[in-house]
């Protein structure tokens, strides 16, 4: 499914839709190139679950968790090259749990993530705030 966004509010609704939607043990895989809205979709998920803490992209950390009424773990492999890389870090149960697994720059261990998976890529439209967002994996 393609949605279209005109600003940072309405992805952030999109957001919270598709967090609503989403059921335990949930993974995401999110792509867009830097600055398309990555980290603002997932805070629209995090309302959706309730979660109170400000939501911040990982780029540094490569991942947080968040507790609401289900755990968030929110990554970004940006900085990451491949799933061995992955794998030393100690976190690719977080994959298999109960909570909602959103990883940013999936693309680098795509090849390794379980194949019932939400795809998500945001393309920015020119220099603009719209955003086209293509959903693939769950209905909303």
């Amino acid at each position: 499914m393609k949605f279209f966004t005109n600003n940072s509010n309405e992805t952030l609704k999109l957001g919270k839709k598709l967090g609503l939607a989403l059921k335990p043990g949930a993974i995401i895989a999110l792509n867009g190139d830097l600055a398309a809205g990555k980290t603002v979709l997932a805070k629209g998920i995090a309302l959706a679950l309730e979660i109170k803490e400000d939501v911040t992209s990982p780029t540094y950390n490569i991942v947080c968790e968040y507790s609401g009424i289900l755990p968030m773990y929110h990554m970004d492999l940006y900085r990451i090259s491949d799933y061995d890389e992955f794998e030393m870090l100690g976190v690719d149960h977080l994959l298999y749990g109960k909570g909602i697994t959103i990883i940013e720059w999936s693309e680098r261990i795509l090849d390794e993530l379980p194949e019932n998976i939400i795809n998500i890529n945001i393309t920015r439209v020119d220099n603009t705030d719209k955003r086209i967002i293509d959903i693939e994996g769950i209905e909303l």
